[in-house]
């Protein structure tokens, strides 16, 4: 059988999967075939290989006032995040896509309109990515190579699908979703990144919430204190390619 999967959480062991949720209709094969945590496949979540080194993520955004709060926080600490952009959203907020990209970050691609993935046909999701990738290139003149499906839903199709349209899929580290956009408290957050760190980490926050966002509180906490224990912040490409 070919399963699908909803990743509510990434693995923690190299090639091994974690099944959530069966896909319907789901056709032959693996997604263990694709994940790992190397930083070499087609599906990545963490890199142990690259030591003291971890790669913040932001999903949703940009947003007119998480995402230029969460930058500020990311600048007084000289470190550096990937956004993974609706590429609605970064349509309706150009100069803060712009000031993303000047600053140093990686943009990733996080579809153009958050769709349920299980409900798009493969041609749907070309235009989800084509779309967005476009509007990025448009107004940074770069397209994005990294794609993160919205609530991780992924199947060997969409998988094949993402890297034919030549992005490599990143979803987060085991335990590392620090689920913001529930909006817990901002000591929930903390905890759960700073208690269950790894090298080689992926962490999932959201800069766009339409409630009270714990994020940018939490990350005045989470940044230093990963810096005082030797960590380095990279961005994901940076995180593979070590």
């Amino acid at each position: 059988m070919r399963y699908g999967w909803i990743f509510g959480a990434a693995i923690s062991a190299i090639i091994v999967a974690m099944p959530l949720v069966y896909a319907d209709n789901a056709e032959c094969g693996r997604i263990e075939d694709y994940v790992y945590e190397d930083g070499k496949s087609n599906v990545i979540v963490a890199n142990r290989n690259a030591g003291k080194q971890v790669a913040l993520t932001f999903d949703d955004g940009p947003s007119g006032n998480y995402t230029p709060m969460i930058l500020d926080i990311l600048a007084e600490n000289g470190v550096k995040g990937t956004f993974f952009v609706v590429g609605r959203n970064a349509e309706r907020y150009p100069m803060i896509l712009k000031r993303i990209h000047s600053e140093g970050h990686e943009i990733g691609n996080h579809t153009y309109s958050h769709p349920d993935m299980k409900k798009l046909t493969p041609e749907q999701l070309d235009e989800e990515i084509s779309r967005t990738g476009k509007a990025v290139s448009d107004i940074v003149g770069v397209s994005p190579v990294l794609f993160r499906p919205p609530g991780g839903y992924l199947s060997n199709d969409i998988v094949d699908k993402i890297t034919s349209n030549s992005c490599k899929t990143v979803l987060w580290s085991w335990r590392q979703d620090t689920m913001d956009w529930k909006c817990p408290d901002v000591e929930k957050v903390v905890e759960t990144v700073l208690s269950n760190i790894r090298d080689g980490d992926i962490i999932l926050f959201h800069d766009f919430n339409p409630g009270k966002s714990p994020t940018p509180e939490a990350l005045k906490i989470i940044i230093p204190e990963l810096l005082g224990r030797g960590y380095e912040f990279v961005t994901v490409s940076e995180l593979v390619n070590m």
